[in-house]
């Protein structure tokens, strides 16, 4: 995902389901990115969020970490998100 010389320093400001595993995701630089997370989702923190999809679509934001969290308090890497989205409104 991130090489290592790579680093962006963002937090979440707002995440919304667009559609299956698909969420719309804000940065507090003001990008609004699109990421698809279904291949994200894997072990057991995650994983489960496949047969459960409506515990996906609470996700929310964690002001305190500045990430989207799940009900189970797993979280993805604000940096590595931000890498991996696309912009929501091509360039």
């Amino acid at each position: 995902m991130m090489g290592t010389d790579e680093y962006v320093l963002v937090d979440v400001t707002d995440v919304r389901v667009l559609s299956r595993y698909v969420t719309e995701v804000t940065f507090d630089d003001g990008s609004v990115k699109v990421i698809d997370l279904e291949d994200w989702l894997t072990g057991p923190d995650f994983g489960w969020l496949l047969e459960d999809y409506p515990a996906f679509c609470e996700v929310a934001v964690d002001s305190e970490s500045g990430t989207i969290r799940f009900s189970n308090g797993a979280e993805f890497s604000p940096a590595g998100l931000y890498l991996a989205a696309k912009a929501a409104v091509p360039a």
